[in-house]
């Protein structure tokens, strides 16, 4: 399984993590294949995800101090440094869910980073619940593969092989008592990963299906995003209802210029919609 680094920093495994079961749920078709299920020991990644950036802040449109409009998409709208996607707010959300098509990386000899997630929190929130997957350029060849995090706790692997073009579906469910369900599944090759986690404190007033250009602990800066081409992603849902019944916030990717990285199409069906790369930083 390939894990992501940051720049030339390796990944570090930490040996004291407790295994993950990955367990595949086969199809209910007579012809399926069997159950793919694999144990791994998790290995906490240097590259991390978390919370919504806009010069350090998160930040609405139409507020003081917010940035001008980039696009118009039907829906509250935003910028961000790091994020582009839907988030829903005004509720107290206990789970998110919504699939993807794994882009392809077009890669240079340039180290860039691509991340696709949903998750709790993290809109209104210094907290993050998510899971997702990656597509990274590292030596001039891409890399895929998932993961989850508790921010502002690490992230780290999860799940078995990921490739381009396989259908992904991801949840994150609150069971209550302060406790997560993160769910990953490669529809296309026939494997689910969950774990069941903890993190105290968490608001959940907010539900986010995000392209992310991801960050490195090691220096605090948000990563060049690598080029995905186009993500289409469907089925993106709050609470069990489409994500757009909840007049979401569109975000858009931006630089430090408020140049675009990357823009989004408005929700079709309430539920889907897609993110072109336009630049990496």
């Amino acid at each position: 399984m390939l894990r992501r680094m940051c720049i030339s920093v390796a990944v570090i495994a930490v040996a004291a993590t407790p295994a993950l079961t990955m367990l595949a749920t086969a199809s209910s078709s007579a012809q399926a294949a069997p159950a793919h299920v694999a144990t791994v020991t998790a290995a906490h990644q240097t590259v991390t995800h978390g919370f919504i950036h806009n010069g350090g802040t998160a930040v609405q449109l139409g507020k003081a101090g917010s940035s001008p409009m980039t696009v118009h998409i039907g829906h509250p709208s935003s910028t961000s440094t790091n994020w582009s996607g839907y988030a829903a707010t005004g509720s107290t959300f206990t789970s998110v869910s919504a699939s993807w098509v794994q882009p392809a990386g077009s890669c240079t000899s340039a180290t860039r980073y691509s991340s696709f997630w949903v998750g709790l929190d993290g809109y209104n929130s210094n907290s993050v619940e998510q899971t997702g997957t990656d597509t990274d350029c590292s030596g001039g060849r891409p890399v895929y593969y998932g993961w989850y995090e508790m921010y502002p706790n690490p992230s780290y692997n999860f799940g078995s092989t990921v490739s381009a073009g396989d259908t992904i579906k991801a949840t994150v469910t609150y069971t209550g008592s302060n406790k997560y369900t993160l769910t990953l599944q490669d529809v296309t090759k026939n494997w689910t990963a969950t774990t069941s986690k903890t993190l105290s404190g968490a608001p959940r007033n907010s539900a986010e299906v995000i392209i992310e250009a991801p960050c490195c602990t090691n220096s605090g800066g948000i990563l060049p995003l690598a080029n995905f081409g186009t993500v289409h992603v469907s089925g993106s849902t709050a609470n069990g209802s489409a994500i757009g019944s909840f007049s979401p916030t569109g975000i858009t990717m931006v630089n430090n210029s408020n140049q675009d990285k990357d823009t989004i199409t408005g929700l079709t069906s309430n539920e889907n919609f897609s993110a072109t790369w336009v630049r990496a930083s």
